[in-house]
């Protein structure tokens, strides 16, 4: 068997109360010691400004402008271009006052001017700290206020958000620059609390007026504070020095040069993940390294396939949703072929996957399907892609397999977390053996596992799993203003990441499951189970709920034990006189309890991905006689999704009939 990582330790089995960990697993590039760091590429001011020396004239971030409200081709500026506009906001920003380690929030789409705001950011050493709203209601709020934000770079439709009244962070603000413009009735309210606003030019005619030489920064500055979710409370905030990202960029390339098909000046990213999230900041700074072009989307995720026909991308990174979605679309397309062409379709699939599975490359395992079939699909995707990545949760190896094999390019998952920037593992192309998992360890980290003797995942058993634990040069400094979860999550220089992995003997990673109670939907947005139960528990028509969420799907189910009170009551008003067991039967029930609990989650405010999408309804509370809950009452997950398998698999079931 071919290994593709190297054990550089051997694991110790727990004593004394400490648990038992496995063997220190390194990539293969790794084996004797991390690589040389490469001494011209210390800093994120270092990627960017050596690329500018080198490819000035490259593309290097395009948009579409709207004509006539009908979105136009990809407008481009080049390094040498984008270079100019950063000296500009940078000195303007020197101009109204930032001083080196000053916090500088980024709020808005993707777009040329975020990757400007931040490269401006990283000229001054000033800290750019991503700022959005699907963290919550009032994240914004707690970002600025944590962080101690003096100035803001904002996309226009989002100036009004900031200035309500519940919004009490914009009094401690400096400025606001707008991504375009600011309204006179927006600037007005703003001046009105000492708060100056700008718009884009006129913060960039500043620079010019006011001009100021860079004061780049040390690779020991912190580069960014990224705030992600906890398992509840407020968001924690990611300390990334600089010194991390350049290792990160510097290891990633040490790791795609050892392939044939090699990342160049010429490929061509699509940028549509936020830039606020670690995996498309992370892409975009390794774009940058290598003179590449970045193209944005224009704004409607919906409409992603016209962006992809126009700006025609070599690279896409996504979440597993965004697989899923191109998945779909494909079989659909499939279901109304006629049952020959279908039965083609089926065999040249099995075909290719064939030569695939005997170590063929996907290029070569089979031209002629790919020409027959195959090579319609790689249209749909722009016709010149040559990398899809999926990140942020697992990729089903059903799906993973079927883009293999039709999309006429390589396809691999990844692993990582914001605390690791992103890319702890990353699959090999064309390697059949790592279906379904996140490949090997990054070049400049180490991976192990730990025992977690209380969910029965034993890293030195038959089958090595536990909590993956992480430690190397690509990690975070801590989370800012909280040593105490530092120390939680920090033990002997190891990152404990709290997801329980798999080692197979071939040193290739598998995610299996999540040591707490906190799980990633298939679009990447964490979920707090437990504390969402807390939330719907609050309605009248609960009893008892479970919510249940699964990585390969991007909606949320419960097994719903209702009030019996209550459902007599709703019964006695629709002139029902059946028993409560009778009444829980009927569909009429499921849909007044999901109304229920969607009036429950607008009234806490939470995010659209955290609302209940069906409904198993149980007329027996959950007990322990069943082993449903514990002593105290918590639930038992695993015992609760073994006992309603056949529910969830069949609300699944029925949510997916919908969407087709």
């Amino acid at each position: 068997m071919r290994s593709f990582a190297a054990k550089v330790e051997e694991g110790v089995k727990g004593i004394d109360g400490k648990p038992s960990v496995g063997p220190v697993y390194r990539n293969l590039l790794s084996e004797k010691g991390f690589p040389p760091l490469d001494t011209e590429i210390t800093t994120a001011w270092d990627i960017f400004s050596k690329s500018v020396e080198k490819f000035p004239e490259n593309n290097m971030l395009g948009w579409r402008r709207f004509v006539d409200e009908k979105v136009g081709p990809y407008t481009w500026k080049t390094y040498k271009e984008v270079y100019e506009e950063v000296l500009q906001i940078g000195s303007a920003l020197r101009a109204v006052g930032a001083e080196p380690g000053c916090r500088v929030g980024i709020y808005g789409i993707n777009c040329p001017q975020w990757i400007i705001a931040m490269e401006a950011c990283a000229a001054h050493t000033l800290i750019c700290v991503p700022l959005y709203d699907t963290l919550g209601s009032g994240a914004v709020d707690y970002i600025v206020e944590h962080a101690e934000i003096d100035f803001v770079f904002v996309q226009d439709t989002k100036i009004k958000g900031l200035l309500e009244p519940d919004c009490k962070c914009a009094k401690r603000l400096k400025a606001i620059v707008s991504f375009t413009n600011v309204s006179d009735e927006l600037s007005h309210k703003a001046s009105e609390i000492g708060v100056k606003t700008y718009s884009w030019l006129d913060f960039l005619h500043l620079g010019r007026e006011k001009p100021e030489e860079t004061n780049p920064p040390k690779p020991f500055n912190i580069c960014t504070i990224m705030y992600t979710s906890g398992t509840s409370g407020d968001p924690k905030g990611v300390v990334l020095t600089h010194q991390a990202v350049a290792t990160f960029v510097v290891g990633m390339d040490l790791y795609m040069d050892q392939f044939d098909d090699k990342m160049t000046h010429d490929d061509v990213y699509l940028s549509f993940l936020p830039l606020a999230h670690i995996l498309d900041r992370m892409n975009e700074e390794f774009f940058f390294s290598k003179g590449a072009s970045i193209g944005y989307y224009h704004g409607d995720l919906n409409a992603l396939r016209d962006d992809i026909q126009e700006l025609k991308p070599t690279y896409l990174a996504g979440v597993p949703r965004v697989f899923e979605r191109i998945h779909e679309g494909i079989q659909k397309a499939l279901q109304e072929l006629n049952p020959r062409r279908r039965l083609i379709f089926n065999a040249l699939y099995k075909h290719k996957l064939a030569w695939m599975n005997r170590g063929y490359s996907h290029s070569k395992a089979s031209p002629m399907a790919d020409f027959i079939a195959f090579r319609k699909i790689r249209d749909k995707l722009g016709g010149r892609i040559r990398l899809l990545v999926s990140g942020g949760a697992p990729l089903s190896p059903e799906i993973e397999e079927f883009l293999r094999v039709t999309c006429c390019c390589f396809v691999v998952q990844g692993y990582g977390l914001t605390e690791t920037l992103g890319g702890t593992a990353l699959g090999f192309p064309d390697e059949m053996c790592m279906l379904g998992t996140v490949g090997i360890p990054a070049v400049y980290n180490e991976i192990r596992l730990e025992e977690v003797a209380e969910m029965g995942y034993d890293p030195l058993g038959e089958n090595p799993s536990g909590e993956i634990c992480i430690r190397g040069q690509c990690l975070f400094s801590g989370y800012y203003k909280n040593p105490e979860l530092t120390d939680e999550v920090m033990k002997d220089g190891w990152f404990h990441t709290g997801d329980i992995g798999q080692i197979f003997p071939n040193g290739v990673l598998k995610i299996i499951d999540r040591k707490k109670n906190l799980i990633k939907l298939s679009q990447g947005e964490y979920v707090a189970l437990e504390n969402l139960e807390n939330i719907y528990g609050q309605n009248t028509v609960v009893q008892d709920i479970w919510v249940y969420g699964d990585s390969f799907k991007s909606m949320l189910v419960a097994v719903i034990v209702p009030n019996p009170e209550t459902v007599n009551r709703w019964a006695k008003d629709l002139g029902l006189t059946k028993p409560f067991e009778e009444l829980c039967s009927l569909p009429e029930l499921k849909e007044h309890i999901i109304s229920e609990l969607k009036s429950t989650a607008e009234k806490n405010k939470l995010r659209k991905f955290e609302y209940i999408k069906a409904v198993a309804v149980e007329t027996k509370p959950f007990d322990v006689e069943r082993d449903l809950v514990t002593a105290t009452l918590k639930n038992r997950r695993n015992n609760l999704l073994k006992y309603y398998q056949v529910q969830i698999d069949e609300m699944y079931r029925k949510l997916a009939s919908k969407k087709i």
